[in-house]
């Protein structure tokens, strides 16, 4: 399987798209993608059935990141939160996703406890605090092909300015991808590819701040990888609230338009075809 930073070396922008249990992950892997990502908002939705607010501990993400890493079929993007902490606890956090199996981690520049991107009431720490973790994170992996991407969320709160003034200062502290978090036009995404100077994030959030735009474009104004964290997410949670709702209303499943994928494939995907070949290599005679 080639590294993240293999395929970054190479042209043309990364589609990644969001994975959030280990059934999406299998899904997904099955497609050929050149990388996947973890997205902290499902992560912690499907894990714990709690909002992406800083609830989630760093053990409860680094045992999902292992999970993931150990089937992907294709280098896994690992959403860090801020670190989970302080200098020690970032220190910690890259060492344990990095033996996890992950291609890349990412961290944040917000207080904790953290908040989704694109929702309201982030908050940033002072910049020098977020150049201090990357630092540290840089100095913490153990190889380079472990990538660091350093996220911002100052444009929300603080204006463009600000977070360009950030992104600089993150790559400068060794940042190997950028993520400006939350621009709010096609003219904000194109003055970011225009001055980031490095690798840049660009965050695909149906129904959020950001305009969410095809390959070509995103490509044409300088971004090399594109999230999709809750496409597939909000595709299977309305799926579901469609079906829950013929159930409650027929008390069946007959008639239901939702499209639902033949059982046989759902068991193929599961990996029962291995299950059924080993029973028969160790059946009693």
């Amino acid at each position: 399987m080639q590294s993240l930073a293999q395929r970054l070396r190479q042209p043309g922008l990364i589609a990644a798209p969001g994975v959030y249990d280990m059934v999406s992950l299998r899904l997904a892997s099955t497609f050929g993608f050149d990388a996947l990502y973890m997205t902290g908002f499902g992560t912690v939705a499907s894990h714990l059935g709690l909002p992406d607010a800083g609830i989630a501990t760093y053990t409860d993400m680094v045992q999902r990141v292992g999970a993931m890493a150990r089937m992907a079929g294709a280098p896994l993007i690992a959403d860090g939160d801020t670190g989970y902490g302080g200098l020690l606890n970032v220190q910690h956090t890259v060492r344990g996703y990095e033996a996890a199996g992950a291609a890349a981690i990412q961290l944040e520049d917000q207080e904790f406890p953290k908040k989704c991107g694109h929702t309201p009431g982030r908050r940033v720490v002072p910049m020098q605090d977020m150049v201090r973790k990357i630092r540290v994170a840089c100095e913490s992996r153990s190889s380079k092909d472990f990538l660091i991407i350093a996220r911002t969320d100052a444009r929300t709160s603080l204006g463009l300015d600000e977070a360009l003034r950030r992104a600089h200062a993150y790559a400068e502290a060794g940042a190997d991808i950028l993520f400006v978090e939350s621009p709010e036009s096609v003219e904000e995404m194109e003055r970011i590819g225009r001055e980031a100077g490095k690798p840049l994030v660009a965050n695909m959030v149906e129904g959020g701040r950001t305009p969410v735009l095809t390959m070509p474009q995103l490509e044409a104004i300088g971004y090399r990888i594109a999230i999709f964290p809750v496409t597939a997410l909000l595709a299977a949670a309305e799926a579901m609230r469609a079906a829950y709702s013929h159930i409650r209303a027929q008390g069946s499943s007959e008639g239901m338009a939702v499209p639902l994928m033949p059982f046989g494939d759902m068991t193929k995907l599961m990996g029962f075809e291995q299950v059924w070949d080993f029973d028969r290599q160790h059946a009693e005679d």
